[in-house]
């Protein structure tokens, strides 16, 4: 990690009542990095961020947000953050352009750049062309990318999204990761984002995985995957059991328990042209199999990622309203 820490949280504890729902976090998020929580709905996530955001106190343990303590400095971390809720905030009887430049003078935004910046974070969101439009006749997608463009208006060092994508379309999430990323290039921002969708993770340069309020895992994706297990490549033959033990004689380390055959491969792309070979013409079907997101959280979990709503993942609403 290349200088101080965008983010360093140190033993973080929430309690609400007899139920903990971030339980003993310790990570730090380096400045310009993407970082992404991965879990199911109810594992803490949004509630982490509530904290980090200063919109909810901790339990004990200690956190900073670009350089200030989230506790002793409040204010300056605000001043410091933008913040995506899971729920739109914006005023749909306002343009995309009234709607910026509310947020701008609420955020001491300079009079004199504030025509400018509000362009260029339209331009950045790809809503350049829309600016007179009412938010009311915006789609969802669109709405979603003023939110982010208005979270970066008072350039924050740090941009907080909990479940950014939620509810919208693949093709829609997709842009709206190319946006977010053209954000962290050109505005160096640092990016901390809360998912349960496993592809929307892989955007992420490390990955936390958080489930029951616990840290359980952190990497990169291709790290946390690695972990999950080796490539592989499934076999269907005409003789299943003769097949394993020729794969066998030549090296191969391979399974098949009253199914296919499935072979262990450093590279299974590259090595499936060798594997079909060396069985003389005997295959039937051959499937490349590498380990996903959903096999690392199956790995670290014992269980697939899961909607559970039993803890307070999302802050009240009352507090939401004082930010």
């Amino acid at each position: 990690m290349d200088g101080a820490p965008a983010i360093e949280v140190r033993d973080l504890v929430k309690a609400f009542g007899d139920v903990t729902a971030v339980d003993r976090l310790s990570f730090a998020v380096g400045p310009g990095e993407v970082f992404a929580f991965l879990g199911p709905n109810g594992a803490g996530k949004s509630t982490a961020i509530n904290v980090l955001c200063t919109l909810a106190a901790p339990t004990s343990g200690a956190a900073s947000v670009a350089g200030f303590d989230v506790v002793a400095a409040p204010h300056d971390v605000r001043a410091h953050i933008g913040l995506v809720f899971q729920e739109t905030t914006l005023d749909k009887q306002l343009t995309a352009e009234e709607n910026l430049r509310f947020h701008a003078v609420l955020y001491g935004v300079p009079r004199a750049g504030r025509k400018a910046r509000i362009a260029h974070v339209l331009e950045l969101v790809g809503l350049a062309s829309r600016r007179k439009d009412l938010v009311g006749t915006f789609s969802g997608g669109m709405a979603r990318r003023l939110e982010i463009a208005r979270a970066m208006l008072h350039t924050p060092a740090v941009l907080f999204l909990d479940e950014p994508t939620i509810g919208l379309d693949p093709q829609t999430r997709s842009v709206m990761w190319e946006d977010i990323l053209a954000l962290r290039r050109d505005e160096g921002v640092t990016v901390f984002l809360t998912t349960h969708y496993m592809d929307e993770a892989e955007v992420a340069d490390r990955i936390g995985i958080i489930d029951r309020g616990r840290l359980i895992a952190l990497g990169t994706p291709e790290q946390l995957k690695g972990a999950a297990g080796s490539e592989t490549i499934v076999l269907h033959t005409e003789d299943d059991a003769a097949a394993r033990l020729t794969l066998e004689a030549a090296g191969y380390r391979c399974t098949q328990d009253g199914g296919p055959v499935v072979v262990e491969a450093a590279d299974a792309s590259t090595e499936l042209p060798a594997v079909i070979a060396l069985l003389g013409g005997g295959v039937l079907s051959a499937q490349v199999h590498e380990p996903s997101l959903d096999d690392m959280f199956l790995h670290y979990t014992g269980r697939q990622i899961r909607d559970r709503a039993e803890e307070p993942e999302n802050f009240p609403r009352a507090w939401r309203n004082r930010w």
